[in-house]
């Protein structure tokens, strides 16, 4: 222990603000018990944060015990009952509880440290299960002994001792502590590895716990130097959050893949745990894809886009039924229009149609695209599908399904406003008695002028 009290000594400040996750098990009870003991030396203010998991009969006396001990020696107490879970995976769900507790308190106290009993054995056990699991490099280095946040520092001041180390040190102290009985219950598969596989790690060698502390500590040294690695490729792929995949496929296989995890926590924030490595190995596929518009669907409602050399998410929602009367002027949207005119002096334009009320039927409508559109071009001999035209014209995949498209009430495609116009648009020395405009912002104009 006395190195960790050491580690204590340099780290605390006078006048400090603790939260510690005290749950009245050894390991807890041991990590209050040294914080205790600097209290008073360092004028330290000790929030003593207590969750009941509300599984366990005792969890009531535990709650009672821990929040004695707190005010007998001073400290703040703050507590929280997890009244029901929300879904299947019981430690998932508990450990989101915790955290969010805990950075409650953090922000209502301005709370320098949060501190949890996190020591050796339980770093030997996380590294073990994820191991056998399966995870990323991230997860193969178990946790950290400090951790930086924007305005406080996790710490985990026990990371050095093992768990029999503990109990010496409460029994040699008078440190009392509650016992969790579900500790002992072999159907958790942590309780496994510290019942069966530690014991037999520890005899090849007493002092395992300091060799999976090394492993961890080289693990988050190669990280860091392999998030500087990604943070420089970021910033030569990413573009107004969209990855350049010309730049992106001249990195490295192990770039490319952190610069994917990156964007994916950047969408999915706290929800990236319903991204699996399926998902992952598809969106590497599809930037390696020679194919120039594809999407991949993924959770949350998401699409993510790839439309030539760029790789972007946007969310699949379904566009709003649009089928208007084109009589003066049409509001497409926000950003876009199409107005009558009386004259017109634009010789040759696709913002700009022509045409000869005699030669199609009225009224004329706007309406989206369907599938299966097909449309005679002006100049061009036979008929072409408008998904055809898209591809010619190099139209994000995107931005297809809310094209504007002018038919006649016979549903003949007069034209692709901005786009192409059909063999009913006249020249400016023929006979017309139509003249329209399509009109967009220079925003819109920006992203497919022609």
């Amino acid at each position: 222990m006395h190195e960790t009290i050491k580690y204590l000594e340099k780290k605390l400040k006078p006048n400090d603000i603790i939260v510690a996750g005290i749950s009245g098990g050894p390991d807890s009870m041991c990590l209050l018990s040294l914080l205790i003991a600097f209290q008073n030396k360092l004028n330290l203010k000790i929030i003593v944060a207590h969750i009941n998991h509300n599984v366990r009969p005792e969890s009531k006396e535990e709650a009672q015990f821990v929040k004695n001990f707190a005010l007998k020696n001073n400290c703040l107490f703050e507590y929280y009952k997890i009244e029901t879970y929300q879904n299947d995976n019981f430690e998932n769900y508990a450990r989101k509880q915790r955290y969010d507790f805990f950075s409650q308190l953090i922000e209502k106290y301005h709370a320098n440290y949060l501190m949890t009993a996190h020591h050796g054995d339980d770093l030997i056990e996380t590294i073990l299960m994820r191991l056998v699991r399966g995870s990323n490099l991230d997860g193969y280095g178990g946790f950290k002994k400090e951790t930086k946040y924007e305005t406080y520092e996790l710490l985990r001041p026990l990371i050095n001792m093992t768990k029999d180390d503990i109990i010496k040190y409460n029994q040699e102290h008078s440190i009392e502590y509650r016992f969790d009985k579900s500790n002992d219950n072999l159907d958790f598969t942590r309780n496994r590895y510290r019942k069966m596989i530690l014991p037999l790690l520890k005899k090849e060698n007493k002092n395992v716990h300091q060799k999976f502390l090394s492993f961890s500590e080289e693990i988050y040294n190669t990280l860091q130097f392999l998030d500087n690695m990604t943070n420089n490729a970021l910033t030569g792929v990413i573009n107004f959050d969209k990855v350049n995949l010309q730049e992106f496929n001249k990195l490295d296989a192990l770039l490319k893949k952190r610069v994917v995890e990156f964007i994916l926590k950047k969408e999915y924030q706290d929800k990236i745990i319903l991204i699996n490595k399926i998902h992952l190995q598809k969106i590497l596929e599809l930037c390696n894809s020679k194919k120039t518009n594809s999407t991949i669907n993924l959770p949350e409602n998401r699409i993510l886009v790839k439309s030539y050399n760029y790789l972007y998410f946007q969310k699949n929602k379904s566009l709003d039924f649009f089928h208007a009367l084109l009589d003066d002027k049409v509001e497409i949207s926000q950003n876009e229009k199409i107005i009558k005119l009386t004259k017109c002096d634009i010789e040759k334009s696709n913002y700009i149609i022509r045409l000869n009320s005699k030669e199609i039927k009225l009224p004329l409508y706007v309406r989206y695209r369907k599938s299966g559109d097909i449309m005679e071009i002006k100049n061009l001999q036979g008929r072409k599908k408008l998904k055809d035209i898209f591809i010619d014209e190099k139209i994000a995949i995107d931005k297809r399904a809310s094209w504007p498209v002018v038919i006649d009430s016979n549903n003949t495609i007069l034209w692709l406003p901005g786009l192409k116009k059909s063999k009913f648009d006249k020249n400016s020395d023929e006979f017309y008695d139509i003249i329209y405009k399509y009109v967009i912002s220079e925003e819109k104009r920006d992203t497919y002028d022609k």
